[in-house]
């Protein structure tokens, strides 16, 4: 919110305003009121590993991400970009394969990938697009600059907090959305509906969609069932669909009614027993052959993860010139495969500094600050990296930028990161803002909900300027 010299960022006018005109009672009880709100209308996420039924609201916080618009119009282009160049090279290495030929990344880091589905190579998926949904997160550095930190391409959660966020915001400060131009974030659901009609096998005019959960257990399932309803299609669950004549059908009071599109929110390992993993419950025996027959588009296709698996990540840069024939605008965080020899012994000795990521690993899982670690936690690490170096990558531990977020003792910087979303069909959408996660803990860079982190609204502004 403010330069290094005290003076307020002009994009940030309005609101400190706003904060020294309001006095601190009422700023007090707008936080309640949000709290509340969130409580009722049962914002939850589930997390993994603690008592069963232990759902947390995730902290929210009222004072916003402001990003000016001139930032994010290089935002959005490097987003749309790099999107684009990741479903191409999906469809490369399911088809050609040539950016393996050309030695451009290992062969082994695609075809050994436990994320690659030799059960998707030569078929056509519609439109081309593999990542109908994708979540890209960012960071910034303490040199200005913004960062990829990684790429969600599969199943990206956290939609329903950007919209609610928004929501509570619009409602408990609206003065301020009447005083400038805030990007609006509210057309989402019909943006991704007529994304996933779009997808839908060709020969539909009136295609069914609906949205697949694993069920009310997953974490993410508010979410889900919270898109379906502002989409107005339905939920459904594995036990809901059944496959006839490579057709996919659900259930219904009114008899079986045939589903074009599922945007499905259940890894690939449990979509179809058939096929994948023959003990799932979650999924739908016959459905992935009713998808290669061509008869329902899956969003986000099977296969997908290859391409945001973080032994892929480091060569996303060079994907960009090799399909687009442009230079990234977005840049990795400088990243070591501890594959490499080289890279692994510089990793060892350098532990303390660095911040090391298991390659399939995700929410904040499996991975070492080391900064903020133990000596007791960095060796217990070194001994899970020489049991399997390539399971590993390692990054500088970036001096992420911070945001004025309410703690117990009042108004204090904590880290953020940025998570815009992104919808692929005839064009791509980059939707303006995003969820912005917050590290709650003092000196964290963690910002993951099941890590304790929270969550602000993001407002992209439609011109340069205070307002």
């Amino acid at each position: 919110m403010h330069a290094a010299d005290g003076s307020v960022r002009p994009h940030y006018a309005a609101y400190d305003r706003w904060l020294q005109e309001t006095p601190d009672p009422l700023v007090a009880h707008k936080r309640r009121e949000a709290e509340i709100s969130f409580h009722r209308v049962g914002i939850t996420f589930s997390v993994y590993g603690e008592e069963a039924g232990n759902e947390r609201l995730i902290p929210f916080d009222l004072v916003p991400r402001i990003v000016p618009a001139s930032e994010w119009r290089m935002l959005e282009a490097g987003l749309r970009q790099r999107v684009h160049a990741l479903n191409l090279f999906l469809g490369d290495i399911y088809g050609e394969q040539r950016i393996v030929k050309d030695g451009r990344i290992p062969a082994e880091l695609v075809f050994d990938n436990s994320e690659y589905r030799p059960e998707m190579r030569g078929f056509e998926v519609p439109g081309g697009v593999y990542s109908h949904i994708s979540g890209i997160d960012l960071v910034r550095a303490g040199d200005g600059e913004y960062y990829v930190l990684e790429d969600n391409l599969r199943v990206p959660s956290g939609v329903s907090y950007m919209l609610e966020n928004r929501r509570m915001m619009a409602r408990l400060l609206p003065e301020l959305f009447a005083r400038q131009q805030i990007a609006p974030v509210e057309r989402y659901p019909d943006a991704l509906l007529e994304i996933l009609r779009q997808a839908a096998p060709s020969g539909i005019d009136h295609p069914t969609v609906a949205v697949l959960t694993p069920g009310a257990a997953n974490s993410a399932y508010f979410e889900h069932a919270f898109l379906a309803q502002q989409m107005g299609v339905e939920l459904v669950e594995g036990a809901d669909l059944f496959v006839r004549d490579d057709m996919v059908y659900m259930r219904t009071t009114r008899g079986p009614q045939r589903v074009h599109v599922l945007y499905r929110r259940i890894n690939d390992d449990y979509l179809d027993p058939a096929t994948f993993r023959p003990e799932s419950m979650l999924g739908v025996p016959g459905l992935f052959k009713a998808y290669r027959a061509g008869n329902v588009t899956l969003a986000n296709a099977p296969g997908t993860g290859v391409g945001d698996d973080k032994s892929v990540y480091p060569y996303v840069p060079e994907m960009i010139p090799f399909y687009l024939s442009e230079e990234p605008i977005l840049h990795n965080v400088p990243t070591r495969m501890l594959r490499d020899p080289g890279d692994l012994q510089y990793t060892l000795e350098h532990l303390h500094e660095l911040v090391v990521k298991e390659v399939h690993g995700a929410g904040g899982y499996g991975m070492l600050v080391g900064p903020a670690s133990t000596k007791a936690e960095i060796e217990d690490f070194r001994a899970r990296i020489l049991a399997n170096p390539s399971n590993y990558i390692a990054q500088p531990t970036l001096s992420l930028s911070t945001c004025p977020t309410f703690v117990e003792s009042g108004l204090a910087p904590r880290h953020i990161d940025l998570r815009p979303y992104i919808l692929s069909g005839r064009r791509i959408h980059v939707i303006p803002g995003g969820l912005t996660r917050v590290a709650l803990r003092e000196g964290s860079l963690v910002v993951n909900s099941s890590q304790g982190g929270g969550t602000k609204d993001t407002w992209v502004l439609e011109s340069d300027g205070g307002g």
